[in-house]
């Protein structure tokens, strides 16, 4: 039996005023709260070291850039993170706002050993959102804007006696993405998130938001017979609230545990990753039951069009 016992570190609010010091010095205080807990891997939020600036209109594409991204990681400010995993032997995955040197912008997480190296990088698929300007909106949801679509693909990687993949946020409504890891032989999905509990589009009450939340999260770690971290930056950010309901999900679809706060808060799950094995060899056997010749439309096709098969 294979067991790793996951941390997923939940973050409470970060506010335009924090520095990414300030958040640094949060997510180490976690980190070690995660070791004391018997915690190997640690999943942070996406975009950890900021708030969720995609909510404001900022024209200065250069304040931005100092602001909110990182060209380098770990930077000055982020080191710390990086030396207390290095330190207490921890793996961790931490989303953050990237810069690359050709002044690409991506919504990026990575997985860290805990030797301290990068052995893995996703960039977010699934930008929600918009790109203009809407003045009479609540609140902006602009990484449309701010991010590129990522161009790294879904991959998956050797990782702590795993086979590790890694999404952000959006990306957990999409199954494509999670089928994607698990033919290859994904074991455990990590996810970082940054959800509004208002919906910017329509009127929708913010328990059916969490409700929609979980439930993804449930379906996706079953169908796909994975270990799912989801972990939250919420609380109320500079007003803004979103929600929290951090989890870690078996591949059997029942969660493990679950988040209590919208404050900074450590999970913990000595998750057994041979669960899902019965799993992938029966229901879930891929080479058993996928028939790949009828689902040529997932991927020709990407609006829905009314195409019934008697239209003449």
């Amino acid at each position: 039996m294979r067991k790793l016992k996951i941390a997923s570190a939940q973050l409470g609010p970060l506010n335009r005023s924090d520095s990414r010091a300030v958040a640094t010095k949060r997510m180490v205080e976690l980190m070690r709260q995660a070791h004391g807990m018997g915690a190997k891997f640690v999943v942070f939020p996406e975009l950890a070291f900021t708030t969720f600036f995609p909510r404001w209109w900022m024209e200065d594409q250069a304040e931005v850039d100092n602001r909110y991204f990182e060209s380098t990681v770990p930077s000055k400010e982020t080191a710390p993170l990086f030396e207390e995993g290095k330190k207490l032997g921890i793996g961790f995955y931490v989303g953050y706002a990237e810069l690359t040197p050709q002044k690409q912008r991506f919504n990026t997480a990575i997985l860290v050993s805990p030797d301290g190296a990068i052995v893995g990088k996703y960039r977010k698929v699934h930008l929600p959102g918009h790109a203009e300007h809407k003045p009479k909106a609540a609140f902006q949801h602009l990484e449309k804007k701010y991010f590129e679509v990522g161009d790294l693909g879904f991959r998956v990687w050797r990782f702590m006696e795993t086979i590790t993949g890694m999404l952000i946020c959006n990306d957990r409504r999409w199954p494509e993405a999670f089928r994607v890891l698990a033919l290859q032989g994904a074991e455990i999905v990590a996810l970082g998130f940054n959800t509004p509990s208002e919906n910017l589009h329509y009127p929708e009450p913010p328990a059916l938001r969490v409700h929609h939340h979980l439930i993804m999260a449930q379906a996706m770690a079953f169908q796909n017979a994975t270990w799912l971290v989801e972990t939250a930056k919420c609380g109320h950010e500079d007003g803004f609230r979103m929600f929290g309901h951090s989890v870690i999900v078996a591949p059997t679809g029942e969660i493990a545990v679950k988040s209590q706060t919208e404050e900074d808060e450590v999970i913990v799950c000595d998750a057994d990753i041979d669960l899902a094995a019965d799993l992938k060899r029966t229901m879930f056997n891929f080479a058993a039951h996928r028939r790949p010749e009828h689902y040529r439309l997932i991927v020709e096709r990407t609006g829905a069009e009314t195409t019934p098969a008697n239209d003449t």
